[in-house]
């Protein structure tokens, strides 16, 4: 049985005890019925949802910060780690270019 991450360390390494989740790293213990789904609501240019391990086409031209390169328009990359931060959301791999990160508002979630 596979439980969530600790709320608090992040720790992979939980167990269950009668109804409580515990943390063996930190000590933390919750229920995991009290515990809201901590979902991002990170959009890309279209307003669609993004998620781990999507599929984004670059909606625009971007430079790359501190170098001449340019990701070009419809440039493809998968989207690694969606993060809640001010600028740049999106860990991706970038074809052609490697990882970087990405503004979620400079991207396309590509069609299935």
């Amino acid at each position: 049985m596979s439980f969530p991450p600790c709320p608090q360390c992040k720790s992979e390494y939980v167990y269950a005890d009668q109804n409580q989740l515990v943390c063996p790293e930190c000590g933390h213990e919750w229920n995991p019925s009290d515990i809201e789904e901590d979902t991002l609501n990170i959009k890309d240019a279209n307003g669609a949802l993004l998620a781990d391990g999507d599929k984004v086409t670059i909606a625009k031209d971007l430079k790359i910060k501190g170098s001449s390169q340019v990701i070009k328009i419809g440039t493809k990359a998968i989207v690694r780690r969606v993060l809640d931060k001010k600028d740049h959301e999106l860990d991706c791999k970038v074809d052609g270019i490697g990882e970087m990160m990405v503004t979620a508002k400079f991207v396309k979630k590509a069609g299935s």
